[in-house]
This record gives C-alpha cells, structure tokens and sequence, in this order.
C-alpha cells in the first residue's frame, strides 16, 4: 500500500479536472492505496521570492498554506499533481505551489513517483505538452524522485462536462490503480 497525495489545482467548482481526480482517486482505493486529496481552491498561496533561506532551514519564510501542503508531499510515497491546461501549461497556482515547495530540495523527502493528470477543452496529443515538461523540471531536481506517468483529458471545456465522459472517466480510474 502506498501512501498517495493527491493535489488538484484548479479553482473552478465543479472542474473537469476535479470530476476525473475524484475517479482517479477510486481507482487508486480500489487498488489498495491510502490517498489523500489537497483541493488548492480556498488555500492562500503567495509568489516565491526567491530568497533561498528553505536551503538552510527546511522551511519557507512565507506564511501560508504552502508550508503545510510541502510538508505533506514529503511524507507522501507518490504525488499526483492534476491541473487544467491554460494556454497550454499547467495552472499558474500549480507552478506558484512547486516554486514554494522548494523547502523539500534539502530534506530527506519520501516521495519516489510523481505523475500529473491534465484536462483541457483542446484534445490535441501535443496540448499537455508544455505542462509535462514544466513537471519534469521541478521532478528532476529531486535526484530520488521519476516522472512515473502522466494522463491527458481532452475536449472538456464547459464545467462539469467530464461527468459524461464514459471513456475518459474508465482512463482516469484505470490510472489511478496503476498508482504506486
């Protein structure tokens, strides 16, 4: 059994993303796994501002939500980052998070697999591109940490519109039971 945190970074209620996390997450059950799930929608995250202290003391200066979400990405086993495309990249408050979540570089953080599940209203293969790589380089900074998967939903674009989407709703289930 693993220990999964999942954190869904969109703002929008009722989100696709939101929708298809939420079947990740019972396949991730189903398999046998302890998941918890970290909505960022009414969290207070501030800017990075780069003032590098983390590297000393494990901790951010800043007062906010983010210390307590690193905390508990670095006691998960795997992290799933789930983010809407925008302009094809990940959201803005998912890149402001990994920025914050700079503390972890130091420490002796237990996560090994980190994956992404991403939506978009376009369905191009190429569209979570961007967003994927941007990953990458947060993950490649961690030396004991992979890139283990990524899931793309695409032409959902009207909220809640990933409710009737049989096929990517079996995608996301069937994902979230591969989670290790």
């Amino acid at each position: 059994m693993s220990r999964i945190l999942v954190i869904t970074t969109s703002l929008r209620i009722g989100s696709n993303s939101d929708i298809l996390a939420a079947r990740m997450i019972e396949g991730a059950v189903d398999a046998g796994n302890d998941v918890e799930r970290i909505d960022l929608r009414g969290k207070r995250l501030s800017f990075c501002t780069g003032c590098l202290a983390c590297q000393k003391t494990q901790k951010c200066v800043i007062n906010d939500d983010a210390a307590a979400i690193a905390e508990k990405a670095g006691n998960a086993d795997s992290i799933v980052f789930v983010t809407p495309i925008y302009y094809y990249g990940m959201s803005g408050q998912m890149k402001t998070l990994l920025d914050r979540m700079n503390p972890l570089y130091t420490t002796d953080y237990r996560f090994r697999k980190v994956y992404m599940l991403s939506t978009a209203a376009e369905d191009e293969e190429d569209t979570p591109e961007k967003a994927v790589t941007g990953l990458r380089g947060w993950v490649d900074c961690f030396e004991k940490a992979e890139l283990a998967g990524t899931l793309f939903c695409g032409g959902v674009s009207d909220p809640g519109e990933a409710a009737g989407k049989t096929e990517e709703l079996e995608e996301a289930y069937e994902f979230g039971k591969k989670l290790v």
